[in-house]
């Protein structure tokens, strides 16, 4: 296959997408192979197929592929090949997006953890090393992709290059999208190449090269009245560009997608139609403005496919809207967005400009947004036309039909066309339907037929609508039965389990003077154990620095509430213990950040995970007085105020405070009540952002001019400085559980006794459970009735997820209180690590439910 071929296949320009020379308008569901069994893609594939969606799109993860350096899979669930090849035999394009980087709430986005130990190495740069990396995984994937692209033999038509990258602080953007832009082409891609941008940012996405499409992730409130106007701005920057609307992320509801599509969207990618899981450890964590939360098992948004396969109510809707886009064929997908002179007066909330697509052989498709939740009415001309709440009708207005076989207009259509031939036009509504063909005006109750100059005209409501199979000459409706339910069963409760005798091995990793990370341990995924003796005579606190993701401190046998702080200082109070004491940290790698918050040390991109330092609090004094003023009018002598105490008429304007801090030993500066962000400099070095989650400066020993600079905020709370002297606790021993150790014990079988629930605990203990599950064709979910107590679970030889009870930080995604384990995983195997907190920790109950 030669690039002339290809490019006849698969094109871009400003009017559209090309495939095969036809112009084509795209629906496309995201559908991840690596959130899913192996058993069951093609039933999802086929889901998608039978949406009416006509494309996927799929992330390939590069750590997954390569799980620690150079050891590469792809197999099993890992055969991202066979998948492609499921795809084009369902009949479903793809759009293939290897990343490097991929976001998608997955462990690092997808960026090898062992990158971070590379300190020469920068991530998402155009820099030789970090390039070098990503050449090696470019080299693997990138030719099944070329052997995979459209209409050769397979059904990629897109490869997206890089994902969001205006969010991050790339130096050379044109560099580093030009360097992977190359990598594609010598690997014979011959498609078209998009980069997405997160928030607009077309030149920050695709650094502006030759050659790569930009294209646009729009996540708006759905009840917005302006996402039209913000979405035809961009329709008129990428035509500029001379290529169309690409929209390769955005919300789930229908009556958004259609108010993209009448904006000039001519591919349309909701993220996530189709949900899945987060197996094992590959969620990340930290996500959407909350610093440190995590992501659960159950990855789903509320697509139209649950986690388990199931259809939910917008899957009809994609039905409706596919048929829509199926009936007006060519003449959509070369429409042009444009400004309605017939701007609809409605008695309902809908958009704040009106959005119609002017078709290239006359008239034009009106989209009408109903953002109310009351029936309304609309006059659109001067007709008053019935409009269902939470709907976006696409009205006809002014289609000559002759090239449908009618000799007519169609003068106005209050409803969306969803199949026309033979003399019959079929429109799919929930409210009575108004038809104007050629001056002729009909009202068409649902479900009901009429006939309007010589044209049967059929209104079936949109559940039918959605399962419309064909129409005959006389207007006869065939339509789909309706899918039978499998009936729900009742959750099964489990009142016994097997408690195993032993625990799981450990993997010495030698003695360091300081914790290193669990990353230079070669554990990318999984837990460590530290462990030292040490004298805390005189000491009544410890500082907990740089720790992530999750810490269980035992301190002289005492188990310290769960830390979950992401690098952020934590105090530990351990003022009832003295002498010589054993400390023993537990740490869990819950998942890599996949997105660079620059408010958490663990949440940047590239963080390594581990204990960080814990220091012994050797003396505390309060320094927030004695600090000398610098901006506004203060002048030279500067005056002398306690920290933030400057009294000013510049509301906001920044103010610097400067006082000299002295430590004999290593310090640690707290600044109390810090709100919004403020600047600090040590030394006159590059001054250091603090934020609120973590408002921290480490110092080195000795005397040291620290400058704080903040916005004049006369109504805030006050700062208060404190200054602790701090000495490292030092001399650890350290072992690794990495996930591969913790699967294969898992899966072992040993000696272990039957014990009814409940089950109690105590804090900081860990206990191994296998429970028998009897066979089920749509697998179990698991759910605890727990307090207290993080579980792991094991099946089929493979983690399949944690869920955390009780006290917990914040959790996004799906259900986080479930696990689910697959149909022919066998086997359950789970960890329970007993946690401290308000409650005594324990199981009570484990609920199996059959998933419908």
């Amino acid at each position: 296959m030669n690039r002339t071929e290809t490019i006849e296949a698969v094109r871009v320009d400003r009017r559209g997408v090309w495939i095969d020379g036809s112009p084509r308008t795209l629906l496309c569901a995201s559908l991840f192979y690596f959130r899913l069994p192996r058993e069951q893609w093609r039933e999802r594939l086929e889901q998608v197929r039978a949406s009416g969606y006509t494309c996927v799109d799929v992330y390939l993860p590069w750590n997954f592929h390569e799980s620690a350096p150079g050891r590469w899979s792809f197999e099993g669930r890992r055969d991202v090949a066979a998948f492609l090849d499921l795809a084009h035999e369902t009949g479903l394009y793809v759009i293939a997006r290897p990343g490097p980087y991929i976001c998608s709430e997955w462990d690092g986005g997808a960026l090898p953890a062992w990158l971070g130990l590379d300190a020469e190495l920068r991530i998402r740069q155009n820099e030789p090393r970090y390039l070098e990396r990503v050449t090696a995984w470019f080299d693997q994937v990138l030719p099944m992709l070329a052997e995979r692209q459209y209409p050769a033999n397979g059904a990629v038509v897109m490869v997206q290059l890089e994902n969001e990258l205006d969010f991050f602080d790339c130096e050379d953007r044109a560099g580093y999208v030009g360097a992977l832009r190359d990598a594609a082409l010598g690997h014979g891609i011959t498609v078209p190449l998009i980069a997405c941008s997160g928030q607009g940012d077309l030149a920050g996405a695709t650094g502006d090269v030759d050659g790569v499409v930009p294209a646009c992730n729009f996540y708006p409130d759905d009840d917005s009245p302006d996402i039209e106007a913000e979405v035809r701005r961009y329709a008129g920057l990428v035509a500029e560009r001379g290529v169309p609307l690409l929209i390769t992320e955005t919300n789930r509801r229908h009556r958004t997608l259609r108010r993209l599509l009448a904006s000039g969207a001519k591919l349309i990618a909701p993220y996530l139609q189709s949900s899945g899981w987060n197996f094992g450890y590959t969620p990340s964590t930290g996500n959407w403005g909350r610093p440190g939360n995590f992501m659960s098992h159950g990855y789903d948004f509320g697509g139209y496919i649950t986690s388990t396969g199931a259809r939910r109510p917008e899957y009809a809707e994609a039905q409706v809207l596919a048929r829509v886009l199926d009936t007006w064929g060519a003449q959509l997908a070369l429409s042009k967005p444009v400004l309605s002179d017939d701007r609809p007066e409605c008695d309902f909330p809908t958009s704040s400009v009106s959005a119609a697509l002017a078709f290239p052989e006359g008239g034009r498709l009106l989209a009408v947004p109903h953002l109310g939740a009351e029936p309304g009415t609309a006059i659109v001309g001067d007709v008053p036309v019935a409009v269902a709440p939470g709907s976006c009708p696409l009205m006809a207005m002014d289609v000559p039909l002759g090239p449908r076989g009618i000799d007519a207009t169609l003068t106005l259509a209050s409803a969306d066309l969803v199949a026309a031939a033979d003399g019959v036009l079929v429109f799919s509504s929930d409210v009575p339907v108004t038809v104007v063909l050629d001056g002729t005006r009909a009202e068409v109750p649902v479900s009901e037929r009429v006939t309007v100059t010589g044209v049967t005209v059929v209104v079936l409501p949109s559940a039918e609508a959605a399962r419309l199979r064909s129409v005959d000459a006389d207007g006869t409706v065939r339509v789909t039965d309706v899918p039978r339910q499998p009936a729900e069963s009742a959750p099964t409760e489990v009142r016994e389990v097997r408690r195993r005798f032993y625990t799981a091995p450990e993997e010495p990793a030698g003695r360091h003077t300081l914790p290193p990370t669990l990353e230079s341990l070669g554990v990318y995924r999984g837990r460590g154990a530290y462990r030292t003796t040490t004298d805390l005579t005189g000491v009544d606190e410890l500082l907990l620095t740089g720790a992530a993701d999750i810490v269980d401190l035992s301190v002289a046998g005492r188990t310290h509430p769960a830390i979950a702080g992401f690098g952020a200082a934590r105090r530990v109070d351990v003022g009832d213990v003295t002498g010589s004491v054993a400390i023993e940290a537990l740490v869990e790698i819950w998942g890599h950040a996949n997105f660079d918050d620059a408010r958490l040390p663990a949440l940047r991109m590239g963080a390594l995970r581990g204990l960080g330092t814990l220091w012994k609090v050797r003396g505390k004094a309060d320094v927030s007085a004695l600090w000398t003023v610098d901006g506004h009018w203060a002048g030279n002598p500067a005056p002398t105020r306690v920290l933030g105490g400057w009294s000013s008429t510049r509301v906001a304007e920044p103010v610097t405070y400067g006082r000299t801090v002295h430590s004999p030993t290593q310090s640690a500066l707290h600044l109390h009540g810090v709100i919004e962000p403020l600047r600090v400099s040590v030394d006159g070095g590059a001054p250091e952002t603090l934020h609120a989650e973590n408002p921290w400066v480490l110092l080195p020993a000795g005397t040291h001019r620290v400058a704080v600079t903040l916005p004049h905020h006369p109504s805030g709370p006050g700062l208060r400085a404190e200054l602790l002297t701090l000495e490292a606790v030092r001399d650890w021993s350290c072992a690794a559980q990495n996930d591969e150790l913790l699967s294969k014990f898992a899966a072992r079988s040993g000696p272990a006794e039957s014990v009814r629930l409940p089950l109690t605990l105590r804090p900081g203990e860990e206990t191994w459970l296998d429970i028998d599950l009897p066979p089920s064709p749509a697998g179990y979910l698991v759910r605890l009735d727990a307090t207290q107590v993080r579980v792991t679970g094991w099946a089929g030889g493979e983690c399949v997820g944690r869920v955390w009870s009780g006290d917990r930080p914040d959790f996004s995604g799906g259900d986080p209180d479930t696990l689910w384990i697959p149909p022919g995983w066998p086997g359950l195997t789970l960890l329970a690590q007993a946690v401290e907190g308000r409650d005594a920790p324990g199981i009570r109950t484990l609920w199996l439910e059959v998933p419908t």
